[in-house]
């Protein structure tokens, strides 16, 4: 459901001047770095229920808000029975020595209404406890009861951002494959939900066998592999429909591991045929295809850099597979992974800065990131399979496929922060493999 955001300042009286003892060197604001970092202590009461028919809604939204901070490891709250201040209207002036009290570093306060139209609005202030002072100017959103979590998600956001200076990243959702039944016996089908497991809706049955869904740059397509005409074959989904179409592929061909390019009007994607994969660009509208590498290894998983100008793929040229970055256009291939082991499903970080793979080394499965010239190469995670990265929209967060050893094992989705903190497996209503990150929605 969209909701529709609505900037109002919000007047709102500032505490007395901070003494020299309160001020800090400047406005509170975490630095994130590779270090251990000690979470900023937050306060979230709930949000006051200005309407009859808010009460459940306002505490709803309030817990939201608080799993979205908590979630991310770099914040920790102070639960409600600690506070001393009570806050009974959205309008009452905050008593920062009450908060101070607790070691509040941060103070979120809110208002909800409803209508009886079932229209929703949520109105919030963050405030900097220890300097006395509202951080940025309120803000109010708009949406209708259906779209309350969309509503608290955009709260967080606007909370996250300006209290790390990072775009954020909670309004936004994941296609990924649901699986249920024996691991002999897997039935598969595509689903969408809530980057946390929230708002879970499929996509398609489970009469064929699906992978590697791929969103499309604005949120409004997934790319998929099919295996309902036999062969794997690439399809285009609206998600607002759940129309498809099957791109361009002869009989017999096998097409697979498709990505769009940030125009969105472009795909990239593994084709084999005579024996032989390689790495091929189609024009979706035209159907126009150009063949990018032409050589006798497998060529597979490729991904665009933010601005379209390069593609970072695996090959086994080299014997055995690893990561090589060429011109969008085709042409000479640079490797950029030396490291020991095989390394895969690369990805291009949303910022430009960092690549995303699975490697696998020892027997174990990682997951790590490493500068797009292969540098500076760092493991994240390590177990029985790690495997397909997908990148939050802002670059912060790789979320991933986990599957478990043996008869009984399952795939499941875990997240971790790119500097290895905070993993954590993502909930889901069935077992769930190959993830893909969508923007931040409209």
């Amino acid at each position: 459901m969209r909701v529709v955001l609505a900037f109002v300042a919000i007047l709102a009286g500032l505490a007395a001047p901070v003494t020299a003892q309160e001020e800090r060197s400047g406005p509170l604001r975490i630095e994130i770095t590779e270090g251990v970092i000690e979470p900023l202590p937050f306060a979230v009461p709930t949000f006051v229920a200005e309407t009859a028919q808010a009460q459940e809604m306002a505490v709803n939204i309030t817990r939201v808000i608080a799993s979205d901070l908590t979630g991310t490891g770099l914040f920790r709250e102070i639960p409600q029975d600690a506070h001393i201040a009570r806050v009974t209207a959205f309008s009452s002036p905050v008593q920062f020595p009450d908060w101070k009290a607790i070691n509040a570093q941060a103070l979120i306060v809110g208002g909800v209404s409803v209508d009886d139209s079932g229209k929703v609005v949520v109105r919030f202030r963050l405030y900097d406890v220890f300097a006395g002072q509202e951080m940025g100017q309120g803000l109010q959103f708009v949406g209708t009861v259906d779209g309350w979590r969309r509503i608290a998600h955009k709260v967080s956001d606007q909370v996250y951002s300006r209290l790390t200076g990072e775009d954020p990243y909670f309004d936004s959702r994941v296609v990924f494959v649901s699986e249920t039944g024996p691991k002999d016996a897997r039935q598969k089908r595509l689903a969408i939900m809530d980057y946390d497991g929230a708002n879970v809706t499929y996509l398609t049955d489970s009469a064929s066998i699906v992978l590697a869904p791929r969103f499309s740059p604005g949120g409004d397509r997934v790319l998929y592999t099919s295996y309902e005409s036999g062969f794997p074959k690439i399809y285009v989904l609206d998600v607002a429909t759940a129309g498809r179409n099957v791109l361009n592929a002869a009989d017999g061909e096998m097409s697979f591991a498709p990505r769009f390019a940030p125009n969105g009007q472009t795909i990239v994607y593994s084709l084999t045929t005579g024996g032989n994969t390689d790495l091929y660009q189609l024009n979706i509208a035209s159907g126009q295809t150009s063949r990018l590498t032409t050589t006798p290894s497998i060529e597979t998983a490729p991904s665009f850099s933010p601005d379209g100008s390069r593609i970072v793929f695996e090959s086994d040229r080299s014997g055995t597979p690893q990561l090589y970055v060429m011109p969008a256009s085709g042409g000479e291939a640079t490797r950029i992974s030396f490291g020991q082991g095989r390394y895969g499903t690369p990805v291009w970080s949303p910022r430009g800065d960092l690549i995303a793979f699975t490697k696998q080394s020892k027997g174990r499965f990682h997951i790590g990131v490493m500068r797009t010239d292969g540098s500076e190469e760092r493991l994240l995670t390590a177990s029985f399979l790690d495997e397909g990265p997908t990148w939050a929209p802002n670059g912060r967060v790789i979320m991933f496929t986990r599957e478990t050893q043996g008869a009984q094992g399952a795939s499941s989705l875990w997240s971790v922060d790119i500097t290895g903190r905070n993993l954590k497996q993502v909930r889901t209503e069935t077992g769930a493999s190959d993830p893909s990150w969508g923007p931040l929605q409209n």
